[in-house]
């Protein structure tokens, strides 16, 4: 049989794309940051792109199932992966992998950008971090601290203030970070890192009270929150991020697309006004580059503090 480039003399045209339904595969169940933040973007993003962008939870084994699922997709531009902290923690947790991070997936770009904040009760004599990094360090081992499990944000955050602190305090894990500040607030635990979006409509209420956040840089919703580097612990930094990644060997015309429709989606003031309601600031400039550049940075970085902490999966 002639090809196409047989009988004309030209290569065959390209594809168009889309052909079909785009998947968007997010590791977090329905209602976590990771799903909400898919389901925000993928209607403009259906739009934009004349076929149907649809949300497909698959949640479970520290992000690997679904990080698997679009390693093996066909690297057409029609599958795709939300893309986060605990998809960078997953290889520093799990001795085999079916994938790796970096030779699988092709960065697209990345979408937000939050941090955790360290709260107590509205209660606790512990005022500031200093006072915290002082009760534990003259009672080694009995102050305790929430998580939302073994590998979470939260978790890694309060290791990370460990060991840049020096101090000895338990790890009380919850089913969710949801449970962990039920826990503080019934004085189960001591304190305890939450994404913003859950921690500031306790703290405004006055059930809890923020000490910092472990960002690098301060949160728009609490503008006069320091972050804990400021606070005397250089270099200290768990910044959370969310960008979207497809298989290894996608056209770069079509991961170009995605990083362009996706930078104007996120640029929209609706969509913005959305995901600052959820803690989730928009990125000013980002793309392949800067996303690739962000993961091979982040791995080495959150395997020598897991290692360091004797952290493991659940």
């Amino acid at each position: 049989m002639l090809t196409s480039t047989q009988v004309t003399g030209q290569p065959a045209a390209a594809p168009a794309y889309p052909a079909k339904p785009i998947r968007l595969i997010v590791s977090g169940a329905p209602g976590t940051p990771p799903d909400a933040l898919a389901r925000i973007v993928a209607e403009p993003l259906t739009a934009a792109l004349g076929k149907p962008v649809l949300v497909e939870n698959r949640p479970g084994g520290s992000a690997i199932v679904a990080m698997s699922a679009v390693a093996k997709a066909a690297p057409d531009g029609h599958t795709l992966a939300t893309i986060g902290l605990p998809q960078i923690v997953a290889p520093s947790l799990m001795p085999e992998m079916s994938y790796d991070t970096v030779r699988d997936f092709a960065p697209v770009t990345q979408l937000t950008w939050s941090a955790n904040v360290l709260v107590v009760r509205a209660s606790s004599p512990l005022a500031t971090v200093a006072d915290f990094v002082a009760s534990a360090k003259a009672r080694p081992g009995a102050l305790t601290y929430a998580s939302g499990g073994n590998g979470t944000p939260s978790h890694l955050a309060s290791e990370l203030l460990k060991h840049q602190a020096g101090i000895d305090v338990r790890h009380v894990p919850y089913k969710g970070i949801p449970a962990g500040l039920a826990g503080l607030m019934g004085e189960q635990v001591d304190i305890a890192f939450a994404g913003v979006a859950t921690a500031l409509p306790l703290v405004r209420s006055g059930r809890l009270r923020a000490l910092a956040t472990a960002g690098a840089r301060r949160l728009p919703a609490l503008p006069d929150l320091p972050t804990i580097a400021e606070l005397g612990f250089a270099g200290f930094q768990q910044n959370e991020w969310y960008g979207v990644v497809a298989p290894a060997g996608t056209p770069p015309q079509v991961i170009a697309r995605l990083a362009s429709e996706l930078a104007r989606i996120i640029a929209l003031p609706e969509i913005q006004a959305r995901l600052t309601h959820l803690g989730l600031y928009p990125v000013e400039k980002s793309g392949p580059e800067a996303l690739g550049a962000l993961i091979r940075a982040e791995l080495p970085r959150w395997k020598q503090i897991v290692r360091e902490a004797g952290i493991r999966a659940e």
